[in-house]
């Protein structure tokens, strides 16, 4: 039975898949959007640290204000309403709650938030990539060990190409390689918050009008989010990733089969079975015409002469040789499309998306020279930026992961360019994030295995 028939069963018999939603930015905001339309689900509580906020966001997107008024999630329970507070804890460890929607955008915080969620039986959409990047093997072991799902959320790139990868496999084909679109040119890693939104193509107006943050969306425009999202799709798929960083070639949609091959047939792959992010942009910033800048793809190969000659007869846009396909995305509609994993894990109990293993890492990697007593901002600020690396290479250099280099002091010089290391900064070595960190690299096993 579909998903959206398994809900309207559930809508029929009044058990509706009760939700706890932890964060209404954007993101959040652009589920918010989606629940009232959606058959069969509850969304019985929001937790964020500003619960005035989290009610704008939710006259923003439609929401009534009456349907926001629970006294307590016991209440929302009962009524059909949502309550809208402060406390994740409760939220977390309250009975009704089926699925967790992770959707801070706080990695360390999204580690605790995910664990907490596992130790009460709650299923967990991890809408927080950052967080499974530097941890993810393990917060799905965690999950494993409860007894209930982790997910990547559907939406976001990296568990659309899980999907692409998963069709590809299923159907009998090897993945040559799999990946995103983006907006790239090499200088964009030195972008800042302040000039993000000249970068990106949005005017401060329009930025303003859709509440969106400088700081998170310079993460996807310095190339830190692209190096997140291909390391959980790595570590989700097995697709190994390229030595010494992503190569961002440019390339059209009709491109994209050219230039996902070997670099012995005409490509840039430095073998098969790899992950990478197509640029949007030509080497001079001329723009790619019918580009994939916003979507997602998988190259297959066509193995033998017969797979060939369909491909040819079926008019699929090959490379010249004949022996790769490329399907595609060319869109994702982000916070929109959650649904599609809450519904999975509630009712399929199927991740859309999972690590399952330790293949890729990203580390935090100087913007500028950086002093003795500077503190790191993250992903998206004006001090690093987040270099995707093999998880070997990353172990041999002792490499610091991007998701833990927030709010830290550096402790000696760092050149501009250089990737920073656990010796590089003064560590806060309390959280559960560090410790779980800590807990991987203690049990990595080269070539992506865990002990």
């Amino acid at each position: 039975m579909s998903l959206h028939r398994q809900l309207q069963q559930r809508a029929a018999e009044g058990r509706p898949i009760r939700v706890g939603l932890i964060g209404a930015g954007k993101f959040g905001s652009m589920y918010l959007s989606q629940v009232p339309r959606t058959p069969g689900v509850h969304l019985v509580g929001i937790a964020d640290l500003s619960p005035d906020a989290a009610r704008a966001n939710l006259a923003r997107v439609g929401w009534e204000a009456q349907r926001t008024q629970a006294a307590s999630l016991d209440v929302a329970v009962k009524d059909g309403s949502t309550h809208v507070g402060e406390d994740w804890r409760a939220l977390v460890s309250h009975p009704a709650i089926d699925v967790v929607v992770e959707c801070t955008g706080h990695p360390i915080a999204a580690v605790d938030h995910c664990l907490e969620a596992f130790a009460h039986g709650k299923h967990v959409v991890n809408v927080t990539v950052e967080a499974d990047a530097f941890c993810g093997p393990l917060l799905a072991r965690r999950a494993a060990q409860a007894g209930v799902v982790y997910s990547l959320a559907y939406g976001d790139q990296p568990a659309m190409i899980c999907d692409l990868v998963d069709w590809a496999r299923t159907c009998g084909f090897p993945v040559v390689a799999a990946g995103r679109g983006h907006k790239w040119l090499p200088h964009f890693c030195e972008s800042t918050p302040e000039t993000v939104w000249g970068y990106y193509g949005l005017t401060p107006e329009q930025a303003a009008r859709g509440g969106l943050n400088p700081k998170m969306f310079n993460s996807f425009l310095d190339g830190s989010k692209p190096s997140i999202e291909s390391t959980a799709v790595s570590n989700a798929t097995g697709l190994s990733v390229p030595s010494n960083g992503l190569l961002y070639p440019p390339a059209s949609v009709e491109d994209i089969p050219f230039v996902t091959r070997p670099r012995a047939e005409g490509g840039v792959l430095e073998r098969k079975g790899m992950v990478e992010v197509i640029s949007s942009l030509e080497a001079d910033g001329r723009v790619i015409p019918y580009d994939i800048r916003m979507g997602v793809w998988v190259t297959v190969e066509g193995e033998t002469d017969y797979i060939r000659h369909c491909f040819e007869e079926y008019n699929a846009h090959t490379d010249p040789s004949g022996r790769y396909f490329t399907l595609y995305k060319r869109w994702h509609l982000i916070g929109l499309e959650v649904g599609q994993s809450v519904a999975s894990v509630a009712l399929r109990r199927e991740p859309t998306g999972v690590a399952t293993g330790w293949n890729a890492d990203v580390v935090a990697t100087a913007k500028r020279d950086l002093a003795p007593g500077e503190l790191l901002d993250g992903e998206g600020g004006y001090t690093v930026w987040g270099k995707l690396l093999p998880a070997t290479t990353s172990m041999a250099q002792g490499g610091l992961p991007l998701g833990l280099a927030h709010g830290i002091r550096v402790a000696r010089p760092v050149k501009k360019g250089q990737s920073l290391s656990w010796d590089d900064v003064v560590m806060d070595t309390t959280t559960r994030a560090y410790a779980l960190r800590k807990e991987l690299e203690a049990g990595f096993v080269p070539g992506g295995g865990l002990g």
